[in-house]
């Protein structure tokens, strides 16, 4: 069994960041994530006086950033950058069916959710994708040297991968993960011979 933070603070954190990813903002209560984090319902306003919304904006960035770590950390695990791409998709599936389905992108659903409903929980999710896109142009650059070309790769992955984390969730196979990881291999593969051609 998992221990639990002793960090009050962090135990709300760690328990909206898994009830946001599973449920949603909407569908995620103030009472279930303080009984999720075992700490006392106030204590939820104590640390984050913005309730809600705030515990929201905070949890979508951090986890937004510890999330975009783990990928990159993923991405360097193997020298080959091709393999590297279908290692992190086989990783990612893995780890998917591993919870059942439940535990994928920890910002898409409320970034999905919130787009045109709360401006300040938007423009957070916005920026984490920015950062993921600024993070992946560098990581795809040490191959593909060309600005515009590097980013273009790392926009494709980020789209590939939350495309396939919702067929996979809505079938309940990882399969559509372990196609994306080829696809996204292939276009790293193509990207890399222009750039040897040049």
């Amino acid at each position: 069994m998992a221990q639990r933070p002793p960090d009050t603070r962090a135990r709300i954190q760690g328990a909206a960041t898994e009830l946001f990813r599973r449920n949603g903002y909407s569908g995620t209560g103030l009472k279930r994530i303080a009984t999720e984090a075992e700490a006392p319902f106030g204590s939820i306003y104590h640390f984050f006086p913005g309730g809600k919304q705030q515990l929201a904006e905070e949890t979508i960035r951090t986890s937004g950033a510890a999330y975009g770590r783990m990928v990159m950390a993923v991405l360097a695990g193997v020298p080959d950058p091709v393999e590297s791409v279908v290692h992190a998709f086989e990783a990612a599936a893995d780890d998917l069916a591993a919870t059942d389905y439940a535990d994928a992108c920890p910002i898409a659903t409320v970034a999905l959710e919130v787009a045109g409903t709360n401006e300040v929980l938007r423009v957070a999710t916005a920026e984490v994708f920015a950062e993921w896109v600024s993070a992946g142009e560098q990581w795809f650059g040490r191959w593909v040297p060309d600005e515009s070309a590097a980013r273009s790769l790392a926009y494709s992955m980020i789209m590939i991968l939350e495309g396939a984390f919702v067929l996979s969730r809505a079938a309940r196979d990882p399969e559509p993960l372990r196609v994306a990881g080829r696809s996204m291999a292939d276009l790293l593969r193509t990207a890399i011979e222009q750039t040897r051609e040049g």
